[in-house]
């Protein structure tokens, strides 16, 4: 799922529990996570939202939220940021963190 500025507003507010990878096309780290961050989202549909946004060219959903670099991935519970991960982690990790969101 592609996160916009204009579409990260609403599904914060609609208190599922979110996750969101912020990148750019051009991150090496970013390229290496991606698979992961596609996968995560195939295993846990319907219970958790999980997508992408391109730092480039949604600079006001980055600035929001305090992205400094990238890749970070930002964990929502009940329309609040609880957590966030920074760079390139193991897969396992995220699963620990998304399951916290459940």
């Amino acid at each position: 799922m592609q996160i916009t500025d204009q579409t990260i507003a609403g599904l914060i507010s609609a208190g599922k529990p979110l996750v969101i990878d912020f990148w750019a096309p051009w991150c090496g780290p970013c390229r290496m996570l991606s698979p992961v961050v596609e996968e995560l989202e195939k295993e846990y549909e319907g219970k958790v939202t999980i997508g992408s946004c391109n730092v480039d060219e949604n600079p006001a959903s980055a600035g929001d939220l305090g992205i400094r670099s990238i890749p970070t991935l930002v964990f929502f519970k009940d329309g609040k940021l609880v957590d966030r991960s920074v760079g390139v982690v193991p897969k396992e990790v995220l699963v620990e963190k998304i399951n916290a969101l459940l």
